[in-house]
């Protein structure tokens, strides 16, 4: 996940003081475990276009049982793993989500809920508000039209906005996410508006990864020109609300390039800080699969992130969590833990790879079979990256293929 409202905000206090704030320069303050996203359940009532689980409407055998989480908690709670993001297919639909909730809370976890909002009504929204939960993701993926699409449901966006209301009115920290892609960028501003119309606080821009039905249509991934318009839209809203003191958390997630992109932006407007800026988003150190991000899907089984459900690192039914995530035998944790990634083409070359890692490996593993190649989801031109000539390369099409292994997951 990438915090531009962080860096904005330091931006702001070093423009008003003269000063970068001294205590960001000191690191970033990495959890000492990785933030787990745990999906406990793989049905839900929705079967969105994008989504990395390839979740339906039905149960699916073999999901851990209370006993088992339970287990594995402790095993999360003694390797100091900070904040759960209890996720599904949709989570409320398992019938102890507010019981494994509760636990979370009362073992010290930073707890949160992503959700696509409609099951919330109001006894639900009060059983929310009532336990505590740190955060809750909703997901609209444009205004009422574009968003039932998505999702493949009448009515969708109008229960999602109606959790998203009865969630605020009741003072639970509620943020909107978003996945861009070829056929909703033009709800993107709107959806901007929308969220300050209604006093939400948070704006997740996802950026569309190939996994699950992500993968299936990847096809509809929005252009590069379109990437960049909508994250120069995005940065300088930050940038205002930042400036202006607003209670607004703008973050994106999956493109790493994202960071060199935010540069770029403050070397155009406050050149006197792009220095300064630098040596922080290298210590944000970019990419973090398999390193400050885990996934646990419902099975138990456990993945680099929530986009590599196609590849396990082994089972929590055989072995605790805490082992399985330290072991480096499996090649790919052993590339993504490496310092530096051994990855290729461009990503290699670029002289912005210790800032954002080499990006996700995810779309360049669906796209070629090998997880080191370049990220063919980069949007920065080859000037951009310091590579000879200044001109956009010719890039791999990004046309719907399979390969061996296919993903299935979701996303609330």
């Amino acid at each position: 996940m990438f915090r531009i409202s962080q860096f904005m905000r330091e931006l702001a206090q070093a423009e008003e003081t003269g000063q970068w704030p001294v205590a960001s320069r000191r690191g970033t303050g990495k959890p000492p475990g990785p933030v787990v996203i745990w999906n406990l359940i793989r049905r839900c009532n929705l079967t969105c276009k994008h989504c990395y689980a390839l979740s339906a409407d039905h149960d699916y055998a073999g999901e851990l049982n209370w006993r088992e989480v339970v287990e594995v908690m402790d095993d999360l709670k003694a390797f100091r793993v900070p904040v759960l993001i209890l996720s599904g297919g949709e989570p409320l639909m398992r019938p102890d989500i507010f019981d494994i909730a509760q636990r979370s809370k009362l073992m010290g976890f930073y707890t949160g809920l992503s959700t696509n909002g409609t099951l919330i009504d109001r006894e639900m929204a009060d059983r929310i508000a009532d336990l505590g939960f740190d955060y809750v993701g909703i997901s609209l993926d444009g205004l009422r039209e574009t968003h039932d699409k998505f999702r493949r449901l009448d009515g969708a966006f109008d229960r999602s906005l109606a959790a998203v209301r009865l969630l605020r009115d009741r003072g639970v920290k509620v943020g909107l996410r978003y996945t861009m892609t070829s056929l909703n960028a033009h709800d993107f501003a709107p959806l901007l508006q929308l969220m300050r119309r209604e006093h939400v606080n948070k704006f997740y821009f996802s950026h569309l990864n190939y996994a699950g039905r992500g993968n299936i249509h990847r096809g509809k991934d929005a252009q590069f020109q379109s990437t960049r318009e909508a994250l120069d839209r995005l940065y300088d809203r930050a940038w205002m609300a930042a400036w202006e003191g607003l209670d607004e958390e703008y973050v994106t997630g999956n493109n790493d390039a994202d960071g060199p992109y935010l540069l770029r932006w403050v070397q155009r407007r406050f050149p006197h800080w792009a220095a300064t800026l630098r040596e922080r988003l290298v210590a944000w150190g970019g990419n973090a699969s398999g390193v400050n991000v885990a996934n646990i899907d419902n099975l138990g089984v456990v993945h680099p992130d929530t986009m590599w459900w196609h590849h396990s690192l082994g089972s929590v039914r055989e072995r605790p969590f805490s082992q399985i995530w330290t072991d480096t035998s499996d090649p790919l944790m052993a590339g993504l833990k490496a310092h530096p990634r051994p990855v290729q083409g461009r990503c290699g070359q670029c002289r912005h790879f210790d800032i954002c890692g080499g990006n996700t490996r995810t779309r360049a593993q669906q796209l070629t079979g090998n997880p080191w190649a370049e990220d063919p989801g980069c949007y920065l031109s080859d000037e951009e990256i310091g590579l000879a000539g200044g001109l956009t390369p010719v890039r791999q099409s990004s046309s719907p293929i399979f390969i061996k292994e296919v993903p299935y997951a979701h996303a609330a």
